[in-house]
């Protein structure tokens, strides 16, 4: 159901309001990835190419009206996502059919793909219900013609050890000011993370983090602040002084966007199947 409101004036300044409902439209979750390469982020920008445009547009398509998706939340220029999720309101039968999901891939860009649409509560909300969002940055110890365009080369030796005894801090964290883009239009730098942790894969080494949210800038600022703790240019004490002093020029400069992923958002049970 969707509901509108209508205000009208009357003879004698009456302002008379009612509330007009109209059934049929229905809530629906779209799961999706996408190679950022071309894209200026998730979010429509103006004289940008974005995700999100992509999709509304194909989705006004199959559905044969115009169509406002809601995204779980930013991604910044370049940066992938292997799984995301958003929300769209439409009265289109049939939209959970497969021969729409199908469609709806054909429509889309090479880079953009779609895994899933599925009818959730009128009240599902794809950002504000997430209750966490995990991201991953690849680093490529050795050059690789395969892995360079989704990965930063880093042939440096690094003290693994000390950059994840760095990460742990940040699960102690709260205030994540000295991570964050600045001038970013925010009311809080706060984040709770949950997990912080730096793994060696084969010629990789993979930075998993995991938090309530993140900051604009804040996960490419953080690993290239912890790539100098491995390179031993700064402390582990130097890294709390860092994290204290909520100051973005007192980090380590952000790397590059291409090796960061956005792997995973979590829901509460029930956001998996609204229809309950």
């Amino acid at each position: 159901m969707r509901c509108f409101i209508y205000v009208h004036l009357l003879d004698g300044g009456v302002i008379f309001v009612f509330i007009c409902a109209i059934w049929g439209y229905m809530r629906y979750f779209i799961q999706l990835s996408y190679d950022g390469t071309r894209y200026h982020g998730w979010q429509i920008q103006k004289n940008a190419r974005s995700v999100q445009a992509e999709v509304e547009k194909a989705l006004a398509v199959i559905a044969h009206e115009p169509i406002e998706v809601v995204g779980a939340g930013r991604t910044d220029t370049g940066v992938h996502a292997a799984c995301y999720y958003a929300h769209f309101d439409s009265n289109h039968p049939g939209m959970t059919d497969e021969n729409m999901l199908f469609k709806l891939n054909c429509l889309l860009p090479f880079d953009i793909a779609v895994q899933k649409i599925f009818r959730v509560r009128d009240d599902a909300h794809a950002r504000f219900h997430a209750i966490y969002r995990e991201y991953k940055y690849y680093l490529s110890r050795n050059k690789d013609p395969f892995t360079f365009a989704y990965s930063e080369k880093e042939s440096r030796r690094l003290n693994v050890a000390l950059m994840n005894e760095a990460a742990q801090i940040l699960i102690e964290t709260s205030d994540f000011t000295s991570f964050s883009k600045l001038g970013s239009d925010v009311k809080t730098n706060n984040c709770i993370v949950s997990q912080a942790i730096w793994e060696e894969i084969g010629n990789q080494l993979v930075f998993t983090i995991r938090a309530d949210r993140f900051l604009r800038n804040m996960v490419r600022a953080i690993v290239g602040t912890l790539l100098e703790v491995g390179l031993e240019k700064i402390t582990i004490a130097d890294f709390y002084s860092v994290i204290e002093k909520r100051d973005r020029n007192c980090a380590g400069a952000s790397v590059a966007a291409k090796g960061l992923f956005l792997v995973d958002i979590g829901y509460p049970t029930l956001t998996t199947d609204f229809t309950d």
